[in-house]
């Protein structure tokens, strides 16, 4: 009984020992059991990649009483979805204000937004509006917009430019460093280099 107690006395020594390293085998056995964390992997970055192409096209757009607002023709065309733009080769476009009056404007290329109410011309660029007569009955001349690089917002018949553009208007002549119209406020802002030709109004 004795060498019983004896051997009971040494296996309490080392049972926490005994305990300790299975413990320490179960933790390793379920560290190398679980599976690892997956790893996300980083987003993509937002590419500028277009997401369709057109080719020989014609868009139109309509106000809510079924009237044409605007017609955007070109060569080839790029959609964007990123900026959600799209980018015209050979672009031609028409264009209808509130008071109904027709602008015109054309371009090696365009860069139009999702409504067509902005639109940078770029190469060539030229923006026309035909001489007309106001609901006040006052008569507009014919207005031209020339320059590399124009950005019209059609929708409030604004015109701007930060490279040179030469603007005629009616038989008057001018061009600027960089410009800056608004029509329907009758305001025209040059800026650099400016010359202007104007000529004398004819007297009855």
């Amino acid at each position: 009984m004795n060498k019983l107690h004896d051997w009971l006395d040494r296996l309490s020594l080392y049972l926490p020992v005994l305990l300790m390293g299975l413990l320490a085998l179960a933790t390793y056995w379920l560290v190398r059991s679980t599976p690892g964390l997956e790893h996300k992997a980083p987003a993509a970055a937002v590419r500028h990649l277009p997401d369709y192409f057109i080719h020989q096209f014609s868009i139109k757009t309509f106000d809510t009483h079924g009237q044409l607002k605007s017609e955007v023709m070109g060569r080839d065309g790029r959609h964007f979805p990123d900026t959600d733009t799209l980018e015209i080769d050979q672009v031609h476009i028409r264009s209808f204000n509130i008071e109904g009056l027709l602008t015109t404007a054309t371009a090696h290329q365009a860069l139009i937004n999702s409504d067509a109410s902005e639109v940078q011309l770029i190469g060539q660029a030229l923006v026309e509006r035909k001489a007309s007569i106001d609901k006040n009955g006052k008569e507009k001349a014919d207005l031209t917009f020339r320059g590399e690089y124009l950005h019209a917002f059609m929708n409030t018949d604004r015109v701007k430019s930060h490279k040179p553009v030469e603007l005629t208007r009616g038989p008057d002549r001018f061009t600027a460093d960089s410009m800056d119209y608004d029509n329907r406020e009758g305001i025209m802002l040059l800026t650099g280099r400016v010359r202007g030709h104007l000529t004398p109004t004819k007297t009855p």
